[in-house]
């Protein structure tokens, strides 16, 4: 699960960043948590590309 405020770690070939969540959206709707194996947008501040891994810090 994940929630507004979680802290998340995006892992790749050429990314690595650190933030917490502010923002996401499922079908362009907001939501406050969601679980694994649904498909969500979160507003990063850097850069991420297609294959990076994201972990829960």
């Amino acid at each position: 699960e994940l929630k507004i405020g979680d802290t998340i770690h995006i892992v790749g070939a050429s990314t690595d960043l650190t933030q917490e969540i502010d923002s996401m959206e499922i079908d362009r709707n907001p939501v406050e948590k969601v679980t694994a194996g649904d498909s969500v947008g979160i507003k990063v501040k850097d850069r991420v590309r297609e294959h990076d891994v994201v972990y829960k810090v």
